[in-house]
């Protein structure tokens, strides 16, 4: 349940155009300073995964690997998507909230 209010969270954030998409965008919100927080998916390539990561640690932006491809670009209306970064900060810190709350269900 809280993970599909993550995915919602994120989708108000698309649809607020508070969201952007794909490897270019996102890392273009990290290096503008305008990312507040990336979310990269499960199944994603491990050097995506190791690119967003060290990206998201230079820049000190949170980030969590969460979902699938097809989730993450589904919330935003779009193909998959293995990297989103949201760039509005109330919305990210919803989103973190509800990512932590879906781990702590999983254990």
């Amino acid at each position: 349940m809280t993970r599909n209010r993550a995915l919602s969270m994120l989708s108000i954030s698309a649809k607020a155009g508070k969201a952007v998409s794909g490897g270019f965008l996102t890392e273009k919100a990290l290096q503008e300073g305008s990312a507040c927080l990336v979310i990269i998916a499960e199944d994603a390539s491990d050097n995506t995964k190791n690119k967003f990561i060290n990206k998201s640690v230079y820049y000190k932006v949170p980030y969590y690997i969460f979902g699938d491809s097809g989730a993450l670009g589904g919330s935003i209306g779009k193909e998959d998507r293995v990297v989103v970064a949201v760039t509005d900060e109330g919305i990210a810190k919803k989103i973190i909230s509800e990512i932590e709350s879906s781990k702590d269900m999983e254990v």
